[in-house]
């Protein structure tokens, strides 16, 4: 299974975090699973330390890529076919970094691994 994570998802990958539930650290850990940490992730982590709102130990060009690579977890580049399909989207959620996951998950048929009830409202596979 190819599997997205949720921004909030990663950073509690990256910290062991609780809030991490057993079924997602499964998922996350089975070799037979790619895992992907999109560019709108990286995107909104580095806006939210910008803005003082996310502490990171590192400055956010340095830890994003440092732990996603510790993890083995793939890059995923936003695309002109994502960004489009945010048209069909119904506006349920307000968050754009959130919406544009939900689109890449939905263009290369990823499940999303997010805990983000508002997400599990649209036509997308999601997983917790």
């Amino acid at each position: 299974m190819k599997l997205l994570l949720d921004t909030c998802t990663f950073l509690w990958l990256a910290a062991d975090a609780p809030e991490l539930s057993d079924p997602a650290r499964e998922l996350f850990e089975n070799p037979a699973n790619e895992t992907f940490l999109s560019s709108v992730s990286s995107w909104e982590i580095a806006v939210k330390n910008s803005l003082g709102a996310l502490p990171l130990p590192e400055p956010p060009e340095i830890f994003v890529p440092q732990i996603r690579k510790q993890m083995g977890v793939e890059s995923l580049a936003l695309e002109e076919e994502a960004t489009l399909y945010l048209t069909r989207l119904p506006k349920i959620h307000r968050d754009p970094f959130d919406r544009m996951l939900i689109c890449q998950a939905l263009c290369y048929g990823m499940a999303l691994l997010t805990p983000d009830s508002h997400i599990l409202q649209y036509p997308v596979r999601t997983a917790w």
